[in-house]
């Protein structure tokens, strides 16, 4: 991980639903202000409820983070509300997209900026959102259950920059999309990334698409982290290559098969 001040901290946090279903077991990660952080690994692993766990959407599924702290710009987070945090500059995008379905692209943009009142500063975000999202200018006026579903997810992203966020946890964004979309997804949130210097720590199941993106990489099993990196590093690691990149003919299919690995003390805590 780079010098760059962290603007998150995730400390060997554990979450459990339901009071007993142990989720995530000693999750610690950090991101770096301007980077860009990717969460790996497949379905199950933990991904989505780490960024819950950050933006506090837990309690709606009935989970908490019951060990370990969560630090965003050097404060303890545990306990703020969603709607504090998104005042604070902390939104995520959820997993599907959840776009409004009988509202407007521009009326579902609009909701983003529920928690601010300087109207000509709003309407200058709206027009910075369409610069980087023209086909949302064309398909303003559409109802968001008539748009595609690459539409509805640039929406999705743009109603969180409508908050003007430090910090935008990005879950799955190329869940449903056909590759060329996925590529213009990520090659937009790279352009927010160096021209609007928004932080990005997004959860993704498309390992190479994200690692091509992202600065820094962790990849989780079964609630826990096995394995961080430079995404370069990751990319070219041969495990990863054959777990998750499909290279490589190799009967293994996780990184417990692997004699070499050694845990961290981290997450032996």
């Amino acid at each position: 991980m780079s010098q760059a001040k962290i603007i998150l901290n995730v400390n060997g946090i554990e979450v459990i639903y339901n009071h007993v279903i142990l989720v995530l077991k000693g999750v610690s990660l950090a991101v770096p202000e301007g980077g860009i952080v990717a969460i790996l690994g497949g379905n199950g692993a933990g991904k989505t409820t780490t960024l819950r766990a950050v933006s506090n959407l837990l309690k709606g599924e009935r989970g908490e983070v019951t060990k370990g702290s969560i630090e965003y710009l050097g404060e303890r987070i545990e306990n703020l509300s969603p709607s504090e945090l998104v005042k604070r500059g902390v939104v995520q995008v959820m997993e599907g997209r959840h776009c409004f379905a009988h509202l407007t692209i521009e009326e579902n943009l609009l909701t983003g900026a529920y928690t601010r009142h300087d109207k000509g500063e709003i309407a200058a975000n709206l027009e910075k959102v369409y610069t980087y999202f023209p086909r949302l200018k064309t398909r303003r006026a559409s109802q968001a259950a008539y748009t595609s579903g690459g539409e509805q997810q640039m929406c999705a992203i743009g109603r969180a920059l409508m908050t003007n966020p430090k910090l935008v946890l990005l879950d799955e964004p190329s869940m449903g999309l056909a590759p060329q979309l996925v590529e213009e997804v990520f090659n937009i949130v790279r352009d927010l990334n160096g021209k609007e210097k928004v932080t990005f720590l997004v959860a993704e199941q498309n390992t190479n698409m994200a690692l091509k993106y992202a600065d820094y990489g962790y990849i989780m099993e079964s609630g826990r982290v096995v394995m961080d990196g430079q995404a370069q590093e990751l990319a070219s690691n041969e495990d990863v290559k054959e777990f998750y990149l499909g290279v490589g003919g190799g009967e293994r299919k996780s990184f417990k098969d692997v004699k070499s690995y050694k845990r961290r003390k981290r997450w032996l805590a």
